[in-house]
């Protein structure tokens, strides 16, 4: 497979990045913006949505930071998993994306941002006009959803990435820049539950960084994930958890996160705090949580595993993820 032809431009900050942007829109071109490239670059080798002008971020210093309390959108994940610079959760969710060469070339933005996922969409283009096309193939057809059938109004292309429900229960902010100048969110309102749009990111916008609170270093946590290899794979299904101790050694908060189950990553604190407020106490609470955020997700049939499968392996991971508070 032949990657189409595109012209590349290359910043050296994210001021010079928007204003390409801006520049190449203002004359009717379409632009992508290319971090590491481990996603987008497959993508347009299968002629996925391919544009006619890249940008890549790779030249822009401001972006590599990584310490506890920042991460540049451009910090490459193998720092990210071996620097020891980080929480050790983002950490531990970075060791487990992909192989370490794709590390090497992969970056926290490029996750982040990760395009949504789904067996009838990453496939080559002979093979998507055979079946008439999908609702998230970007040609103009008109195709419905070859998932829930009968539809074209509402893509469930399945977010499969690792590093987003991880900053979701560190309670991270995401820092983006545009044409219409800068802003800041929390994470958990980036994304967006569509499998086409997927995150709130506007015409000619970027994210730049991350920070997390000061006192993220007070949290500890776990994250399990289910894929179909120990390298490699995207994942299946995806449990974030961290909690934070009070002064008396009680169990002062939590917070739990999911990814690859829908076509958003999705904190569940409506599942955590009855638990929290009945007061916790240990395997009985774990087990409540458990179930509680297993009937909330809706997995769908578009990735190697069955969806009632990895609704139950959610609530298995939840409860190992939270293992060590079951003395609490």
């Amino acid at each position: 497979m032949r990657t189409p032809p595109f012209n590349l431009h290359l910043p050296t900050t994210v001021s010079e990045a928007v204003q390409i942007s801006a520049e190449l829109r203002a004359e009717g071109r379409e632009t992508d913006w290319v971090a590491g490239g481990t996603d987008l670059l497959p993508n347009y080798k299968w002629h996925l949505n391919a544009k006619s002008d890249v940008i890549s971020l790779a030249r822009i210093e401001e972006m590599t930071t990584v310490s506890m309390t920042e991460i540049g959108a451009m910090a490459r994940l193998s720092e990210i998993a071996d620097g020891g610079k980080v929480h050790p959760l983002i950490a531990e969710a970075a060791k487990k994306v992909a192989s370490s060469l794709i590390r090497n070339s992969a970056t926290l933005g490029g996750n982040i941002c990760l395009d949504t996922r789904c067996f009838w969409f990453n496939q080559g283009e002979d093979w998507r006009a055979s079946i008439d096309w999908c609702l998230k193939c970007d040609c103009g057809t008109g195709a419905d959803c070859r998932v829930i059938p009968n539809q074209n109004e509402l893509c469930v292309a399945t977010y499969q990435a690792d590093l987003a429900p991880n900053l979701m229960v560190l309670d991270a902010t995401i820092h983006l820049a545009g044409p219409d100048g800068e802003r800041s969110l929390p994470i958990c309102d980036f994304f967006k539950l569509d499998g086409i749009t997927r995150n709130v990111l506007r015409e000619g916008e970027m994210v730049v960084k991350v920070n997390l609170p000061d006192d993220v270093g007070q949290w500890r946590g776990e994250y399990q994930k289910l894929r179909l290899r120990e390298s490699w794979d995207f994942p299946e299904a995806g449990v974030a958890a961290a909690w934070r101790l009070g002064s008396d050694g009680s169990l002062a908060e939590l917070k739990i996160a999911t990814t690859a189950l829908e076509s958003i990553p999705r904190l569940h604190d409506q599942e955590v705090a009855p638990v929290i407020a009945a007061g916790w106490s240990g395997e009985e609470s774990i087990t409540a949580v458990a179930k509680a955020i297993q009937l909330t997700v809706k997995p769908v049939n578009n990735t190697a595993f069955p969806p009632n499968y990895r609704k139950k392996m959610t609530r298995v991971m939840c409860e190992r993820a939270l293992g060590q508070l079951r003395d609490y």
